[in-house]
């Protein structure tokens, strides 16, 4: 499934107003699941990001390593949860499928922007020859992705917008 089809709000299932009030019952339900009830998001899937940087910074010490990283695969939100043994998935995809569009879309932005650097540093880590090459990758790729893991997790729990560019530019 692509992570735009992911990212789409079924209609048969309800939906909280974006920016109404959230019910209490509802919103300790969610905390009980480690979701925020205020964003419908759940720091869980940013373990999936965690996984790649965790491979990244053995490889510097370990070069067999990038071989591992070779074998992580980019997933969605939704993607993630139907793979993970994370108890409360089906109500992790249904609060993030309710969230606020505005939350989700400035956080699909983040995780957009990891994929994406993470496939790049994994395409030019399949090419490279040398171990130094691979682990000067890995080094930059982790000072790249570490941050926008810690500002969508601000994100998650209801922190201020991004601001990519500026991560992007140190």
């Amino acid at each position: 499934m692509s992570s735009t089809a992911a990212t789409q709000v079924r209609s048969d299932r309800p939906t909280t107003p974006p920016t109404g009030h959230i019910d209490e019952a509802r919103a300790a339900v969610l905390r009980a699941a480690n979701i925020n009830p205020r964003t419908g998001l759940a720091t869980d899937y940013l373990n999936h990001f965690n996984e790649a940087i965790m491979l990244l910074e053995m490889i510097p010490d370990m070069p067999e390593c990038f071989e591992d990283f070779l074998t992580w695969t980019p997933l969605s939100y939704a993607e993630h949860f139907w793979a993970s043994n994370f108890k409360a998935r089906d109500l992790a995809i249904e609060a993030y499928e309710s969230a606020d569009p505005r939350i989700r879309t400035e956080f699909d932005h983040l995780a957009s922007t990891m994929t994406s650097i993470l496939i790049a540093v994994g395409s030019a880590m399949r090419e490279a020859r040398q171990d130094k090459t691979r682990a000067a990758l890995a080094e930059q790729a982790t000072g790249w992705v570490k941050p926008l893991v810690a500002l969508a997790g601000g994100i998650i729990n209801g922190g201020t917008e991004a601001d990519v560019e500026t991560i992007m530019a140190n």
